[in-house]
């Protein structure tokens, strides 16, 4: 992710640290969004007037696919809606955290009921409507990938790993799972319909849940370490830590580092110096690593430079008095 070169980590300063590709996701997440009720709608439609379970089956799909892009939408409206409210300590770039957050959690049930729902089908074997049902998956396969391609993140507008946007690759996990279902589905209803291997339908809806928990799992991981700001990036951590060091004879005895939001980190850094250098001196060192967006620095002086200034003190008083 691009971000521009600050001159300086001023005081008062604003709380907006949304990333450059804010609205362009949230563009992209209402067009996906438009394509997939479309593709609801008239699967619904026409399973009504050509009485195919297979198609309504895959239009209702349709409906809490289109419900968890709605999950994506409302985040990046409700963080652009409140990016200046100053309730919010450190802005609101965390709520694209959260809603991934939330997605993954949605991905997690889909998954435990595809798995519940194929094991039980194993067991249970129904007909298939092998035609429609092929018509359906296709169908459904086409519009996930054009979603995918949309929606899948420029790998050349981030330079590091841990400034994706959790929001946008939560939506895009939907999509590619989406995706593998219908593959899956395929596949197996190819073989059913050829050489009657009915038994690959819950197979391979046990095999995609398996794929789509281990994404869930994964976007979980993720996005957790993030609302508990934990600290994912220790190489910035340690080039953060040399150049304050590098700067007046400093020592760092405290150091933290969390993230904002995408590409966006905030630092505390508590430090002992050893010169007269102030915090402003520090600050503007901190400039050049562009994903920082917020910076507190604590300066606290040695005990021998303390009493020496408190020497030359007394000695200008008693000159004063003198």
């Amino acid at each position: 992710m691009m971000f521009p070169q600050r001159p300086s980590f001023t005081c008062p300063h604003g709380h907006d640290f949304l990333s450059d590709s804010h609205h362009a996701n949230e563009r992209r997440t209402w067009f996906v969004i438009i394509l997939t009720v479309t593709t609801m709608v008239v699967e619904i439609i026409s399973g009504i007037l050509f009485g195919s379970m297979a198609l309504l089956a895959d239009g209702w799909h349709m409906a809490s696919h289109a419900s968890a892009m709605g999950i994506t939408a409302m985040a990046y409206y409700f963080v652009k809606k409140h990016k200046s409210n100053s309730n919010f300590s450190f802005g609101t770039g965390k709520i694209n955290d959260l809603a991934g957050y939330s997605s993954a959690l949605l991905l997690a049930f889909i998954a435990f009921f595809m798995a519940y729902e194929s094991i039980h089908r194993l067991f249970e074997p129904r007909s298939i409507r092998f035609n429609e049902a092929l018509i359906v998956a296709v169908v459904g396969l086409g519009v996930n990938v054009i979603c995918a391609f949309i929606l899948r993140e420029d790998p050349e507008h981030h330079h590091h790993e841990h400034d994706h946007d959790h929001n946008l690759r939560a939506a895009y996990i939907h999509v590619l799972a989406d995706a593998l279902t219908s593959i899956l589905a395929i596949v197996a209803l190819f073989f059913g319909m050829t050489f009657g291997w009915t038994f690959l339908d819950p197979v391979m809806g046990i095999a995609g849940a398996l794929m789509i928990s281990r994404w869930s799992v994964g976007l979980l991981k993720e996005t957790g370490k993030v609302l508990l700001d934990h600290n994912s990036d220790n190489h910035m951590l340690q080039d953060i830590r040399e150049t304050v060091e590098s700067i007046g004879a400093a020592s760092v005895d405290d150091l933290h580092l969390w993230r904002l939001g995408q590409g966006q980190y905030s630092a505390i850094i508590s430090l002992t110096s050893h010169t007269d250098a102030v915090p402003e001196d520090y600050k503007t060192a901190l400039c050049r690593f562009h994903r920082l967006s917020h910076v507190t620095v604590e300066i606290n002086k040695k005990k021998s430079q303390r009493k020496n200034s408190d020497i030359v003190k007394m000695m200008i008083s008693k000159s004063d008095t003198g």
